[in-house]
């Protein structure tokens, strides 16, 4: 082996030792190389090129390594470098650095074309190592169907990216490529706009949200999360732009749907009102799910019964409760109210009637709502998709929620048909309790209705007219009442009452009050005496209740007595608000009333008041509900009643139009209870119309009283009652002067029935009783009650008066 052989062996041995080297030596190459060194060997291993790059990487210039081997370059030869064959395609070596170092490189070896010299080309191994890992991270970038990775020049033309722009031959995105050939216009306008400051400034863009459109598909909208960095050369001059565009579509449906459905549960089901819940429901569908929405309600859902079940065509007995946007141009057909069309048998509407979401294309919608004809009345433009899911609760088919999508529009997905199912689930339960609630509220109304009074009345006492307006908060009625109740002596008693709880309890609570306040009225008892009476009865009425309900029992309640006669009445309150007197004049005062404790309570006295009433003046009963409002405390409200009543009651206007108005006045929004007002215009019997004769205290008097109560009645005109009136006056006065205490009175009164009353100072009652043949005594009531068209006696504080009614004759 001569000389040039060893020194080809020697390279052979240094390339092949060199591809086991793991490690990097001290020191490296200088800061600023980055680029990719080059040198020329000839056959014997001899440097015969040297590049500009190779001075770069190891200090040395050209002159000082012309010619020499290329071994004396390379640090750490292993010890036997005749066991080389070749040299190697590519491997690691330390390369000697002018400084001394060592730098630890990666190279690859080519043979020149059509010579014996080999071509060699390194770079220092982390760079390698970096370049390799950056190639790796792009090809994992790449491969992710979310992400786009787009590489453009200064001028934004696409040099290198993994894109496909989704067209119908399905290649990919070519070099030299611009945004405008995959976007829409607009949409790469605006991206590029970005892109184009990013290369200017240098600031990087960092999930930028972007909302675009591809031209081959624009009416889909894809949602992109942009981030974009500028390229530079090493001097740090501009080179392009790079962008990353993670298409966040899914994840923003999957959030809005997500949304939605919380929507759903926290804005359906607020109210109780149907129709109300319905239009909630179909105002969160729309834009979120389509274009437009309707929510179909059968017709009995609306009144709160139970619809029926239907299968196949016809007419579904269906009426539109709910439409969104209210702003929208609906077709002819479709009108809050209108009844939905009679439908074909359809296979699709067959799947609805089964509780399936159905999606129907527009062709199969024409023929479900009977053909291209009736499409023109219920179609709405442009339609592309309709989607019908069922509103299906306690297997009962309530209505459906109707969702279209019109003009250049995705078509529904199955994850969307799923979501479908449930908000109609949630929906359905919603309306459900609505209409559940509806039917109880119109039962509980019903009944309110059938135990409250006539509206008006009209008697010789007063004309009275009651308005009542029941709660819109969807608790139920909370058996508020008033009464107008006529009694003996042509006076009248006026009754307003507010019991505790709501619903059907409180309304059946308050039809037992008002029937025991009747009873206790024809017993002639006074105002505070019937009060105290009342009581006892709640406190029975709350012993009998279950034991969870006896702090429920209760009521309030004011009970007057106007008499016509004397002009006068007398009132008593158990917690109660106190009435409000509008005299002819217009000017209105609160009466001042000792209000007792409300009727649950027991052991407290109830105190009687009396004032003086011109005739024409109003009288004003109410519950606390139409002066306690969220907007104004109960002092501020029954200021503003007081005020209201001096100013609407006039006389020439009618009661009933008048309470219409006040309640439309001061109930200005739903009101927080029950809201009762009974208006009682007071009239006055003339003086003429009545007669008073002292009674003494002698039997004689009897027949002195027949003849006086002869001559009046004569005056009258009343001849035709003369011989009764005598019998009656002659029981009566001799009862009085017989059991009786002086002093005693004897009164009669003409109006629509002659009055006769004795009223004397001993407070026992008489009692009617069925005289024996043998008796001198005890026919004189029982005279009186055949003589008489009714009889009774009432308790003052120290007195009775017994009293009897005969009907006058029209024309006397």
């Amino acid at each position: 082996m001569d000389a040039s052989d060893m020194e080809n062996a020697d390279l052979a041995g240094a390339f092949r030792g060199a591809t086991s080297v793991s490690g990097a030596g001290p020191g490296g190459p200088p800061p600023a190389f980055e680029g990719l060194a080059a040198a020329v060997l000839d056959a014997r291993g001899t440097v015969v090129g040297w590049t500009g790059t190779a001075r770069e990487l190891t200090g040395f210039r050209a002159d000082e390594v012309h010619g020499r081997p290329v071994r004396e370059l390379v640090a750490d030869l292993p010890h036997d470098p005749r066991s080389a064959a070749h040299v190697p395609a590519t491997g690691r070596v330390r390369l000697r650095h002018q400084c001394g170092n060592t730098i630890d490189v990666t190279f690859r070896t080519t043979r020149v074309s059509g010579s014996a010299d080999f071509l060699v080309l390194a770079a220092p191994t982390p760079h390698i190592a970096e370049h390799r890992h950056g190639a790796a991270l792009l090809r994992a970038l790449s491969a992710q169907n979310r992400i786009t990775i787009a590489l453009h020049d200064t001028d934004l033309t696409t040099v290198q990216t993994n894109a496909m722009p989704d067209t119908p031959d399905g290649r990919p995105l070519q070099p030299g490529a611009r945004l405008g050939d995959v976007l829409c216009a607009e949409d790469a306008e605006s991206i590029e706009a970005v892109l184009r400051q990013v290369l200017e400034t240098g600031v990087p863009v960092i999930h930028r949200n972007q909302r675009v459109s591809r031209r081959h598909r624009p009416a889909r909208r894809h949602a992109l999360s942009l981030s974009a960095f500028r390229l530079e050369y090493a001097g740090g001059h501009p080179a392009g732009v790079a962008a990353l565009y993670i298409d966040d579509t899914d994840q923003l449906r999957a959030r809005r749907q997500l949304d939605l459905a919380h929507a759903v549960a926290e804005r359906v089901g607020g109210s109780l009102d149907v129709v109300r819940t319905a239009q909630d429901l179909a105002d969160i569908l729309v834009p979120a799910f389509g274009d437009l929405a309707a929510v179909d309600l059968a017709e009995a859902v609306f009144d709160g019964d139970e619809p029926a079940e239907r299968l196949g065509g016809g007419d579904p007995h269906r009426r539109n409760a709910a439409l969104a946007p209210s702003t929208a141009v609906w077709p002819p057909g479709i009108r809050r109210g209108n009844p939905v069309p009679p439908l074909s048998d359809h296979p699709l509407l067959r799947r609805f009637q089964h509780g399936e979401t159905v999606v129907y294309g527009r062709d199969d919608y024409i023929a479900v709502i009977g053909g291209a004809h009736p499409a023109e009345q219920f179609l709405p433009h442009d339609v592309q998709a309709v989607m019908v899911a069922p509103l299906h609760a306690r297997g009962l088919t309530l209505g459906a929620i109707v969702v279209w999508r019109t003009g250049p529009s995705e078509p529904f997905t199955e994850d969307e048909v799923d979501l479908m199912r449930q908000i109609a689930s949630r929906g359905a339960l919603a309306i459900d309790n609505a209409r559940r609630y509806t039917r109880e509220h119109r039962a509980a109304m019903a009944l309110q209705q059938r135990l409250l009074p006539p509206a008006t009345t009209d008697t010789p006492a007063a004309e009275t007219a009651g308005v009542y307006l029941p709660t819109d908060r969807g608790c139920g009625t909370s058996g508020d009442w008033y009464d107008a109740i006529p009694l003996p002596a042509l006076r009248l008693a006026l009754v307003a009452g507010d019991v505790i709880g709501r619903g059907i309890p409180a309304s059946a609570t308050m039809g037992r009050l008002r029937a025991a306040i009747q009873t206790l009225a024809d017993l002639e008892l006074e105002p505070d005496e019937l009060l105290t009476r009342l009581a006892d009865l709640v406190q029975r009425l709350a012993a009998e209740a279950p034991s969870g309900d006896h702090d429920a029992m209760g009521a309030t309640c004011l009970y007057a007595v106007y008499d016509p006669v004397t002009r006068r009445c007398a009132m008593a309150s158990a917690g109660h608000p106190p009435p409000v007197l509008v005299r002819p004049d217009g000017s209105a005062d609160v009466v001042d009333i000792v209000p007792g404790p409300p009727l649950a309570v027991c052991g407290m006295p109830y105190e009687t008041t009396t004032i003086d009433v011109e005739p024409g003046s109003v009288l004003a009963l109410y519950t606390d509900g139409l002066v306690h409002q969220a907007a104004h405390d109960v002092c501020d409200g029954l200021r503003r009643l007081t005020g209201a009543l001096a100013t609407s009651c006039r006389p020439d206007r009618a009661l009933d139009d008048t309470g219409r108005a006040l309640l439309e006045k001061l109930v200005v929004e739903a009101p927080r209870d029950d809201a009762t007002l009974l208006l009682a215009r007071t009239r006055a019997v003339a003086v003429q119309d009545t007669a008073r004769w002292q009674i003494p205290a002698d039997p004689a008097a009897v027949s002195d009283a027949r003849e006086w109560a002869t001559r009046q009645l004569t005056a009258w005109g009343l001849d035709d009652l003369l011989f009764p009136t005598e019998l009656i006056v002659s029981e009566l006065v001799t009862n009085a002067i017989r059991y009786g205490r002086p002093p005693a009175e004897l009164r009669l009164i003409r109006h629509h029935v002659l009055v006769c009353e004795v009223t004397d100072s001993n407070t026992a009652q008489p009692r009617l009783r069925r005289a024996r043949t043998t008796d001198e005594g005890g026919r004189g009531l029982f005279l009186v009650a055949q003589l008489a068209e009714r009889w009774g006696c009432r308790h003052g504080q120290n007195h009775k008066t017994i009293w009897s009614e005969q009907p006058i004759a029209r024309g006397s």
